[in-house]
C-alpha cells in the first residue's frame, strides 16, 4: 500500500493541524490533511502576545527548576484525581492563574499536597 506524503502523520498516530516544523498543516473535508510550507508572519508579535509567551516561558521554567519527586507528585495527582490534564498541565494552570481553589480540590480527591509551589 503507497503511503500519500503527508499521510505519514496519521500513520503515526498523530492528528495534526498547526504549524510543526516547517509545515502549515490542517484537515479539509475533501481532501484530507492539507500541507504546505509555513509563512512568515506579515507583522511582528504585539505586545500582548509577548507578553504571553513569556508567561509560558515562565511556568516551562518553574517546571524545569521542580524536582523529579514534585513533578511526579503533580503527574499522581491528575491521575488521582481523574482530571483530562497532565501534572504539566495542572502546574502550568496553576503558574498562570494562581487559582488554588481547583488545585485544593485536586490535592482533596488525590491525597497529594501541591500547594505551596516555590
Amino acid at each position: 500500500m503507497a503511503i500519500v506524503k503527508g499521510d505519514i502523520y496519521r500513520c503515526l498516530g498523530w492528528n495534526v493541524q498547526g504549524d510543526i516544523g516547517p509545515l502549515t498543516l490542517y484537515t479539509s473535508k475533501r481532501r484530507g490533511l492539507v500541507y504546505f510550507p509555513k509563512s512568515p508572519p506579515d507583522k511582528p508579535a504585539s505586545y500582548a502576545q509577548l507578553v504571553q509567551r513569556n508567561r509560558f516561558r515562565l511556568a516551562a521554567l518553574a517546571w524545569t527548576k521542580c524536582t523529579p519527586d514534585q513533578r511526579a507528585t503533580w503527574s499522581h495527582a491528575a491521575l488521582a484525581a481523574r482530571v483530562q490534564a497532565t501534572g504539566w498541565n495542572l502546574f502550568t494552570y496553576y503558574q498562570l492563574t494562581r487559582n488554588a481553589p481547583p488545585i485544593h480540590t485536586i490535592e482533596r480527591l488525590s491525597g497529594e499536597t501541591l500547594l505551596p509551589v516555590e
